[in-house]
């Protein structure tokens, strides 16, 4: 049996990032943990000695430790328990429970396509009495009769008849022992109440199970395997097949608040009963209950995330926001000089940190470079007006009070000299604004007018428009 403190665990591989599956599984694993008053305790599953890529194993908790989801204890790296490994292959062996088998991947393939059955091994070894040899794998020998079973908290009772179980490879031809051996004796040795993962690993549960009953353990956890996380096309979201990013590191990278991305992924396969999705972590801990989330597939979907992290952007304190943005200015302290007296219209609008230096970019030196679309949209389409509206408007910026207030009066004015008006004679102040926009910020979107002007200072702003002017 388990013990009844909970204990989880969260075993990564260290054969690619930790992408947004693992997040959430790290995420719910965390969640009970600290909601039951349990451990959650962190396994490095690197005894696939030809993949691993150790140098990811630092990346991988560093990431953890971004997404502010701590670990109990110090790091296991399964590497290091070998000796309990084989040392269960060995009782297994002697009880009878296994054999020897030299059959090459390709053989097994070869005999399944010319069966016409369903892939996978067949049993081909099990009573030639092989030693073991170079090339040799140990298989564990599954019973040809009854049924394996396990209660799920997610998907209920799943069953797997036991004579359509291969005879699955405990310790591979290179002696060290697979990932279903390793896991079971680490999981039992080290107390793990709840095995909370993918649903990827429900097919070795049976397998799990059986290799505990056969070395007579008493032993079995919670089971909870979390639905497969799908792109737009209901595919499984696969680094392979993204354009866009799926790890951790790519979204920290784009700007994402690590609080927004742990919130969103929380919702993925789960909701809270109340239906609010956007809430304190403290309130996640509370209400979540593995037993709520549903197996159907989870959509991933970074416009949803995005929201999130807008949302949480704009609960900053403007200090805290210039704070959180200052690791993504590539101009440092001048990005930063120019963003403070904008920062809180700038952060209303963004939506990711990458986006904060951008807007204020127009503010970085004397000239500006426009974007060619925004002048083609803004300038160009809207034809002799432009002209009219940039000599209108260099005329009453020149002479108006330099705030905010009277800068919008003297283009309002400006528009209506430049016959850029409503059907009543009313400035038309979106078109009018346009090519005053594109020529003194470089573009057609961004930052309040006039509030902008008012920063970037009469003698830069007249020559911008001049320059535009010149340009037409």
């Amino acid at each position: 049996m388990v013990a009844a403190t909970p204990r989880l665990r969260f075993a990564p591989s260290p054969t690619g990032w930790l992408h947004v599956g693992g997040a959430r599984t790290v995420l719910f694993n965390w969640l009970v943990a600290r909601q039951q008053g349990g451990e959650m305790l962190l396994r490095i599953e690197d005894t696939d000695t030809e993949r691993n890529r150790p140098e990811l194993t630092d990346d991988i908790l560093a990431e953890i430790s971004w997404l502010g989801l701590s670990w109990d204890g110090e790091v296991v790296h399964q590497s290091d328990r070998f000796d309990l490994h084989t040392k269960a292959a060995d009782e297994l062996t002697a009880l009878g429970r296994t054999y020897w088998c030299d059959c090459t991947a390709e053989q097994v393939q070869q005999r399944a396509r010319e069966r016409g059955g369903p892939p996978g091994y067949d049993g081909h070894c099990r009573d030639r009495g092989l030693a073991q040899g170079p090339g040799t794998a140990l298989r564990f020998r599954t019973p040809d009769e009854g049924t394996t079973s396990f209660e799920d908290l997610v998907r209920g009772t799943v069953s797997f008849e036991n004579a359509k179980l291969e005879d699955f490879v405990l310790v591979r031809s290179n002696g060290v022992p697979t990932f279903l051996l390793a896991n079971l004796v680490d999981d039992s040795e080290m107390g793990i109440t709840h095995v909370v993962r993918g649903e990827e690993h429900v097919n070795g549960t049976p397998k799990y199970l059986l290799i505990a009953e056969a070395l007579g353990l008493d032993y079995r956890p919670v089971f909870a395997h979390l639905p497969v996380l799908v792109n737009e096309a209901r595919k499984k979201l696969s680094k392979r097949r993204e354009a866009a990013a799926v790890s951790v590191a790519e979204f920290r990278e784009n700007g994402f608040l690590p609080e927004a991305m742990v919130n969103y992924i929380g919702t993925l396969g789960w909701g809270a009963p109340d239906g609010v999705e956007i809430r304190p972590l403290a309130e996640v801990v509370e209400l979540f209950r593995l037993q709520d989330v549903t197996p159907s597939p989870a959509f991933f979907d970074v416009k949803k995330l995005t929201h999130f992290n807008a949302e949480y952007i704009r609960a900053l304190d403007t200090e805290e926001f210039i704070a959180r943005a200052r690791p993504f200015f590539r101009h440092g302290e001048a990005t930063e000089a120019a963003l403070r007296p904008l920062a809180g219209l700038a952060q209303e609008r963004v939506r990711v940190l990458t986006e904060v230096e951008p807007m204020v970019e127009f503010l970085l030196g004397d000239d500006v470079a426009i974007d060619d679309e925004s002048w083609q949209k803004a300038v160009v389409k809207l034809g002799e007006p432009a002209a009219a509206m940039l000599d209108a408007a260099i005329a009453e910026l020149s002479e108006c009070a330099w705030e905010p207030d009277a800068i919008k009066a003297a283009l309002e004015t400006a528009s209506q000299a430049a016959g850029i008006v409503k059907a009543d004679g009313s400035p038309q102040l979106p078109k009018s604004q346009g090519p005053v926009r594109v020529a003194a910020m470089g573009r057609s979107v961004g930052l309040p007018l006039w509030e902008s002007l008012g920063v970037l200072g009469r003698d830069r702003t007249l020559e911008r428009m001049r320059a535009a002017r010149s340009r037409l």
